[in-house]
């Protein structure tokens, strides 16, 4: 069943063996033999029985060379001027038909509004749990220009990984992705440079998800535990009253300070049967062991194709993010006092030192320039793709926007500080707010599927790269494996804390694919077209300089 799967033409024959046309040591005679197809049965749009004239003098000339192929001599197979394109290639059925598949160029064709969201959908990911704490550290002004300048600059520099590919002359670069053009530029330092980097936005990822997903199975689990035992949540003296309860887990927060720490409030805390329950489901103890009886063997299926159909999870849990923070606000009401540059016992000031953290978190929240040119590609107006990428990123930034403003101003100032914010603005809210249980529940059946998708683009890369086959063997499978899961429980059990980790991959991956990189790549290009000019230098160096200081920044913090 594998081999009915590959295509009639491999792909080292659309593409390298193009350029060795010459040689004839490259020439593959099964490989490069087209599946011989009679005129009479190809199927086309027409529901009668059809074929193009143009079809049929290639179908002959085929038919020529087949017949010059009978010896074992390979000098005599068919030049590559007459193997079809990808367009042109035809799947026999052994009912008698031939139905015809078209190219690269003509399949998955999308309208602009369908490239829009798809981008959007793409980029909203878990950074949008932590844009309320990344504006509480830089203090509410301050973050709100912040993420607009961000998102301006992450949309250039966007750009310009869009436009890369198109300076390149001489040369084909129809299926290029980024890192193709950091190899043709910088050579194998450039391509193994950019799989490291993406490498660490990837798997950071990952472990921000294990993070995740521990603390979403523990609050569910926290959730129906209670609702079976009739166990309520005490009122605290670090948590508002009432229905619309919101709880400050870790109460004691020095400013600056991004830890992350769970507390539990039962009411029956001295009972044997709740103390057994803790000890086996324990957010930072168990939980992350116990995911690994399930995401294993689901990083090792050898497609990732099952769980690609899923990925609509991630759509319905942001919609309904918004529309759970949209309820929140309108019932706990606003709560601002604007301090612009000291600190009160409730409110945090305007402007704060501690914006890199934000800036950090950014980095990865608008951080899509390893697979853009991949999904511009199916755009059907090629020639809008800057203004339909440009519509993209405004959406994610008012996305964002939304989500932080609301987040941060509707959190109840008295009692509680708004440096209580969590780097999860869900862990504000207790297990038992059936919303927040909603999305939870969501955002972990999302997770577990975009997980092992995730775990499929590492393996990819890092397997094709190192040895040249996507899937090698199960125990190199196994092996990548165990490595990425044993760093998602590690950092789930001693440092579960995703405001800290999305923002250290963010501006670790974002200094080389977002900042050195794209602007190393624009001004090399200006160069060779003689169209350099000082002011041009002048920016994009100030980019790189600006995505280093943003690395150092995190440590400092």
């Amino acid at each position: 069943m594998e081999d009915d799967c590959r295509p009639l033409l491999s792909s080292g024959q659309t593409g390298d063996s193009y350029s060795h046309r010459s040689s004839t040591d490259s020439l593959d005679f099964k490989a490069k033999r087209p599946f011989h197809v009679e005129p009479r049965i190809i199927v086309g749009d027409d529901p009668q029985e059809r074929i193009s004239a143009e079809a049929a003098i290639l179908n002959s000339r085929v038919h020529y060379y087949s017949k010059l192929t009978g010896s074992s001599d390979r000098l005599l197979s068919p030049p590559n001027h007459v193997i079809p394109q990808p367009e042109e290639i035809y799947i026999y059925s052994p009912l008698g038909t031939a139905f015809k598949v078209g190219g690269s160029e003509q399949v998955s064709k999308n309208p602009s509004i369908v490239t829009i969201f798809a981008i959007w959908n793409t980029m909203m990911g878990t950074s949008i749990l932590s844009i309320p704490w990344g504006i509480k550290q830089a203090g509410f002004t301050l973050g709100i220009l912040i993420l607009i300048f961000i998102g301006l600059l992450m949309l250039y520099c966007c750009y310009i990984v869009l436009k890369s590919r198109n300076a390149i002359p001489l040369v084909d670069t129809s299926d290029w992705e980024f890192p193709d053009v950091c190899r043709y530029y910088f050579g194998k330092v450039g391509q193994w440079l950019s799989l490291f980097f993406s490498m660490v936005s990837l798997i950071g990822a990952m472990v921000v998800y294990w993070v995740l997903m521990s603390n979403f199975l523990y609050n569910t689990g926290q959730f129906i535990y209670s609702y079976a035992h009739h166990i309520n949540m005490s009122d605290s003296e670090f948590g508002t009253n009432g229905s619309d309860k919101v709880i400050c887990p870790y109460p004691n927060t020095e400013p600056g300070r991004n830890e992350s720490i769970s507390r539990n409030y039962f009411s029956n805390v001295g009972n044997e049967t709740s103390e057994t329950f803790e000890h086996w489901w324990s957010k930072t103890n168990t939980i992350p062991l116990y995911l690994i009886i399930l995401l294993l063997p689901l990083l090792c299926f050898r497609s990732a194709s099952f769980f690609a159909r899923f990925t609509f999870l991630g759509t319905i849990s942001v919609i309904y993010l918004i529309v759970m923070v949209t309820i929140k606000a309108v019932q706990l009401g606003f709560h601002l006092e604007f301090h612009w540059f000291d600190t009160t016992e409730l409110y945090v000031p305007e402007f704060r030192v501690y914006f890199p953290q934000l800036t950090g978190v950014l980095t990865l929240a608008f951080f899509i320039h390893n697979c853009i040119i991949t999904l511009m590609r199916s755009n059907k107006n090629q020639d809008k793709n800057v203004r339909d990428l440009s519509v993209a990123y405004i959406l994610v930034g008012l996305t964002y926007l939304y989500v932080g403003v609301l987040i941060f101003a509707a959190f109840p100032s008295p009692p509680l500080s708004k440096d209580c914010i969590e780097p999860n603005f869900l862990d504000n809210f207790p297990s038992s707010d059936v919303m927040v249980f909603v999305a939870r529940t969501l955002l972990l059946f999302q997770m577990i599927t975009v997980y092992p998708l995730l775990g499929y683009l590492v393996r990819v890369q890092t397997m094709g790269q190192i040895f040249g086959n996507h899937y090698p063997s199960f125990f190199h499978i196994l092996a990548l494996n165990v490595i990425i899961v044993a760093a998602g429980v590690l950092t789930a059990k001693f440092y579960p804390n995703i405001g800290s980790i999305i923002r250290f991959s963010g501006a670790t991956c974002g200094l080389a694919l977002v900042f050195i990189f794209p602007a190393l790549v624009h001004m090399i290009s200006l160069k060779q077209q003689g169209a350099l000019r000082w002011p041009s230098a002048l920016i994009h160096s100030f980019l790189i300089l600006l995505g280093l200081v943003n690395l150092i920044a995190q440590f400092l913090m």
